[in-house]
């Protein structure tokens, strides 16, 4: 017997937002029912890659550096932190070394994630 990943689950403030902006930086489908309570990306034949993602309403708000981030990689960098800036993306740092180039983002509700060249 084995485990694998079946989906991330990530707490927010509001889960239909949250599932708009990733759906769109994914592109991939939101299953039918999302409120701003619950809402799941689904992961089919439609999604390029990974896990479901769940979005889930929580209380509190968001007050410190995520503990997981999502790492996203892309073939043309500068194009495509464009397109995340049309869909509510905000910089947060770039890092550039000898062999590698990524910059932090934000999402929608303040959540860190990476965007990589590859």
């Amino acid at each position: 017997m084995s485990n694998k990943v079946f989906g991330i689950s990530i707490d927010c403030a509001d889960a239909a937002a949250m599932a708009r902006f990733w759906g769109a930086v994914l592109r991939r489908r939101i299953a039918e029912g999302a409120t701003s309570e619950e809402a799941v990306l689904l992961a089919d034949d439609q999604a390029t890659s990974g896990p479901r993602l769940a979005f889930h309403q929580v209380p509190e708000a968001k007050v410190v550096k995520n503990r997981l981030h999502l790492d996203l990689i892309t073939d043309n960098l500068e194009a495509e932190t464009l397109r995340l800036f049309s869909l509510g993306a905000r910089t947060l740092r770039g890092v550039q070394g000898a062999a590698v180039r990524w910059t932090t983002l934000a999402d929608v509700e303040g959540n860190e994630f990476d965007l990589i060249a590859g």
